[in-house]
């Protein structure tokens, strides 16, 4: 059984950002496996890809947001910014070579089910209005930053 189960109850309704979420649920997942299984080497290199991942889907959830005219944009990027000083802290212990992977592991299965069933719910109608658009700009605009942040 995986440590963390993607639930319909995660489900945002909007297809690329549901992807990227099961993503990071991918990851928690293959770090959890990681630390039981693996040396500290592997550990941390899951570990700094699941972190990688984790900003690059935060930028891109937050350029849909600002795209869509979102009012709380400014206050859901100091929730992830403050998530990730936290995450910084961590990863900073993990370099003098503290194993910090099961801390992370809580704190990314808390935070991320949390987040996603909180803040991310309140700007899932703003930002349905452009996925759903049929409007040729705002589609290749959408194609445009889907292309730069799944590279």
């Amino acid at each position: 059984m995986a440590y963390m189960e993607w639930t319909r109850d995660l489900e945002s309704g909007i297809p690329v950002i549901d992807t990227q979420h099961k993503r990071i649920i991918e990851f928690i997942n293959e770090l959890h496996e990681a630390c039981q299984t693996r040396s500290a080497d592997e550990t941390n290199h899951v570990m700094e890809g699941l972190l990688n991942y984790t900003v690059t889907h935060f930028e891109f959830e937050e350029a849909l947001q600002e795209k869509a005219g979102y009012p709380f944009l400014k206050a859901h990027r100091r929730i992830h910014e403050v998530f990730m000083k936290k995450v910084a802290e961590i990863r900073a212990r993990s370099t003098k070579g503290e194993d910090v992977a099961p801390e992370l592991l809580n704190l990314l299965k808390g935070w991320l089910a949390s987040h996603i069933k909180g803040e991310d719910r309140d700007y899932v109608e703003s930002v349905k209005k452009i996925t759903d658009s049929d409007d040729q700009e705002v589609s290749g605009w959408l194609d445009t930053l889907l292309t730069r942040f799944s590279t």
